[in-house]
């Protein structure tokens, strides 16, 4: 369990970043496009106050700028074989939206004592938090199978067909069987919400690349609402923007 003051850290990924990504900073701009920019603040190792910087995920690499104008990043962290956490706020920092981004990859997803090399990071809002560990999260677990949340359709089946033929994602058609042999003569079904924890805690487990499963204790509603929230954080909504369009205008 994460200990109650989350701000007690000796060091961060900031002074290990060397000697954890080394050799040349990778060049941001041949790394692909801009999977996510915003302010964040880090934290300092030895002062222990925070500094507001801009940072740029791309690739696998999460960049930070002094301004927002700046070309040249001030530093980088290298996201393969590494965790990201969100922290509960503890007696020393209560109102603040605290998450770390710590060693330890595939199968280093439960909660670890404070990382004397972890990377200390503070959003602005709840939501920006949550924004931000789900796109390292995608990143980090992608080649493994996860981060599936906000990922494009597409990208989700090519990768799924090694376990076999398939039109629709395995969160997709594990939510509907499901749905379809218990949930059809539910009263409220999509209307009702699930519980919102257990909704979560699915969420995170399909992210980093698990397949867990539903049986006679999971609530319907939970998994409807697991569903939805999936296709409603597809990049592009299952009927297609263009598509959309084309058969309104020939109306």
């Amino acid at each position: 369990k994460q200990p109650t003051s989350s701000l007690a850290r000796s060091k961060s990924l900031v002074m290990g970043e060397q000697s954890r990504s080394p050799g040349r900073m990778p060049c941001p701009h041949r790394l692909g496009p801009v999977l996510k920019a915003g302010w964040l603040k880090k934290q300092r190792s030895i002062m222990k106050n925070w500094q507001q910087r801009w940072f740029v995920l791309r690739g696998d690499q999460l960049f930070y700028y002094k301004d927002k104008d700046e070309i040249k990043p001030q530093g980088f962290i290298s996201l393969q074989g590494t965790q990201v956490t969100e922290l509960p706020p503890g007696p020393e920092d209560p109102g603040k939206h605290l998450f770390e981004i710590s060693p330890g990859g595939a199968g280093e997803r439960e909660k670890v004592p404070a990382n004397p090399e972890a990377l200390l990071l503070m959003a602005s809002s709840q939501r920006d938090m949550e924004d931000w560990v789900q796109a390292i999260r995608r990143v980090i677990w992608a080649p493994l199978g996860g981060g599936i949340f906000g990922q494009r359709l597409e990208d989700t089946v090519h990768h799924e067909r090694k376990y076999g033929p398939r039109l629709a994602p395995l969160l997709v058609e594990q939510c509907v069987d499901f749905i379809r042999e218990r949930g059809l003569t539910e009263e409220g079904l999509f209307r009702m919400p699930g519980q919102a924890n257990l909704v979560r805690d699915l969420q995170d487990s399909f992210d980093c690349g698990e397949k867990p499963l539903f049986d006679s204790t999971t609530d319907v509603h939970t998994v409807a609402s697991l569903l939805k929230l999936y296709l409603r954080e597809l990049p592009e909504p299952v009927v297609p923007f263009a598509r959309a369009l084309w058969s309104w205008l020939n109306k």
